[in-house]
């Protein structure tokens, strides 16, 4: 069979997850970032899409009832980090749950680019990284994530994730 058309997909790796003392700080996303730096160059390189997937909240939103306020529209905790941020052209698809699916073009995006493959980095991997690599599938996508570009909470918990991605989508952890 041959592969088909990939995309990265960069997962909220945003300023409210990733920076020391961010209302929802998950520490091991520092330590992915020259991890997803080198996957973005390569994909940028091969001429493939790069697209970043990012909470982009207002106050109201279902979320906020569960975890602090996060990543609002317009503030500086829903940007991408520095290191990573897009470049001129790159799509960025603003997602107000876990899944980068759900209330989004994102699908379209990829169906409009002849995406058949998506590389998934980015935190946290036992929710959104969870929900988007678990609704690509659904989709008819198939789906790769790389360790190393992954963070979760707990490693324990990144494992269960990836141990359910695998058992229950065929995602290729790599």
């Amino acid at each position: 069979m041959k592969p088909g058309k990939r995309a990265l997909l960069v997962v909220d790796m945003i300023r409210d997850f990733v920076d020391p003392g961010a209302p929802l700080e998950v520490p091991a996303t520092r330590e992915i970032i020259p991890f997803i730096k080198e996957r973005i160059a390569h994909y940028r390189e091969a001429g493939l899409p790069v697209i970043f997937i990012s909470d982009c909240h207002e106050p109201t939103d279902f979320e906020m009832n569960i975890f602090p306020l996060h990543a609002l529209r317009g503030t500086p905790g829903a940007k991408i980090v520095d290191e990573l941020a897009p470049a001129p052209g790159e799509i960025l698809v603003p997602k107000k749950t876990y899944s980068g699916f759900v209330g989004t073009p994102l699908e379209e995006i990829l169906r409009k680019e002849g995406v058949d493959e998506v590389e998934v980095v980015g935190c946290v991997t036992n929710i959104c990284v969870f929900f988007t690599s678990a609704d690509a599938c659904m989709r008819g996508f198939q789906v790769y994530i790389p360790r190393k570009g992954v963070a979760a909470l707990s490693k324990e918990e990144g494992e269960m994730a990836l141990e359910q991605l695998t058992k229950l989508f065929a995602v290729k952890i790599t």
